[in-house]
């Protein structure tokens, strides 16, 4: 007999995976739903080392996945925020362009943004982005008054506790070690004990591919982990930066590039880089596994891609280990700052898929399996639109693993 029984089992307790188990345990209260996640603590990897930005959905391509549940996602994820008493902040947003080559960039962005319907979009000129962060610098900018900030850490510890409160379960450090897929259940051996359920939702970020792997699903993608760096501005400093302030993305590199945002805790983050990290979990430079960087040079995607991105990497590495490097970058957009007032911060690790070409997945990627769901690739927007997201892993689990109500 299994130690844990459930009829739907969810892997990971991220933002993702305990709002798709609390929509589930709402809507379905007849099966069980559980929760299994190999850390003491919910959010303890993506969801809970980012810099907490409530996306507005501006950089998305108009009927991209991205752009459907960032929008809608954002302001259900303001709803909930409010009935549950999290705090949040709308604090505002400007991306600023600091060069002629960048407007039609710039341009392209508000057209993205006006398609998915984000509210209050504005391009502004030299003189209204100087109103807005007066030590910004620019020679135009787009303004989304309506990006927020937030700690998902507490989303997710409510989400949580809504799935409790509906009559799901968490169980803690369960490490998934095997997974025994069979005709009628899918039989889990964790360091917490087996687990036997029904169905199966892998909401794993980091591992989320090595677990579609030892359900043998031979997705041709792999998890690349990209380290994001921060440092904070200092006390004295933090005056330089009212809101969120964030340069035109750079075509060449998927990633946004440094930038400053407020957090709802009242400190200024400065960052994050893209550093490509030698662990899933590697929060730290020196943090290095043999086994997850052998399988990564293993895998043909991860040397299409180092092809195409090694001169702007090694630009990511060098900032990295430089501090003045890492300030010049910030100076860009506010040319006040200096070393001097930046202290190092902590860093998040991005699960990105990479496919076998070497293209690094942008939207999300959920794929349907025999009595599994498995999610992919969900970065950035995920956690915004984790509301949103949920809803729609729901609807496919209604109809994959036929729940009634």
């Amino acid at each position: 007999m299994p130690d844990h029984a459930y009829d739907i089992a969810v892997i990971g307790a991220g933002i993702l995976g305990t709002a798709t188990a609390m929509r589930l345990a709402q809507a379905y209260p007849r099966y069980r739903v559980g929760v299994i996640e190999k850390e003491g603590e919910v959010a303890a990897h993506q969801s809970g080392h980012n810099s907490g930005v409530i996306h507005s959905g501006i950089y998305y391509a108009p009927g991209s996945l991205k752009a459907k549940n960032c929008v809608a996602g954002a302001g259900e994820l303001i709803d909930f925020c409010r009935e549950n008493g999290i705090a949040y902040e709308l604090c505002g947003k400007v991306i600023v362009a600091t060069q002629e080559d960048e407007l039609p960039r710039l341009e392209e962005l508000h057209r993205r943004g006006v398609a998915n319907g984000v509210p209050g979009l504005e391009l502004i000129d030299a003189a209204r982005l100087r109103e807005i962060e007066p030590h910004a610098a620019g020679i135009s900018g787009l303004y989304s008054p309506n990006t927020g900030v937030v700690d998902y850490r507490d989303v997710t510890r409510a989400y949580a506790a809504r799935l409790q409160a509906a009559g799901g379960e968490l169980l803690l450090g369960a490490r998934v070690e095997a997974i025994d897929h069979r005709a009628e259940t899918v039989r889990l051996r964790t360091s917490g004990g087996d687990v036997e359920a029904r169905y199966l939702i892998n909401c794993a970020g980091l591992h989320s591919d090595s677990i579609a792997r030892l359900m043998g699903l031979g997705a041709d993608l792999r998890i690349i982990p990209f380290r994001g760096e921060y440092y904070f501005l200092r006390p004295a400093a933090r005056g330089l930066v009212n809101g969120l302030i964030y340069p035109v993305p750079d075509p060449r590199f998927p990633f946004l590039g440094v930038h400053f945002t407020k957090t709802i805790h009242g400190r200024i983050e400065a960052g994050p880089n893209a550093v490509l990290a030698l662990a899933r979990e590697g929060y730290r430079k020196a943090t290095l596994s043999p086994r997850e960087s052998l399988a990564m040079l293993r895998f043909k995607g991860f040397w299409s891609m180092a092809a195409r991105y090694w001169r702007t990497g090694a630009q990511e590495v060098y900032r990295s280990f430089s501090k003045a490097a890492f300030a010049t970058a910030l100076q860009r957009l506010v040319p006040d700052v200096r070393p001097g007032d930046l202290e190092r911060g902590g860093a998040g690790v991005r699960a990105q898929a990479v496919d076998g070409g070497g293209r690094l997945i942008d939207d999300f990627r959920i794929v349907e399996a025999a009595n599994a769901i498995h999610v992919l690739n969900a970065p950035s927007p995920g956690a915004t639109a984790s509301l949103a997201i949920s809803r729609d892993i729901e609807a496919m689990a209604a109809k994959s693993f036929d729940l009634k109500g």
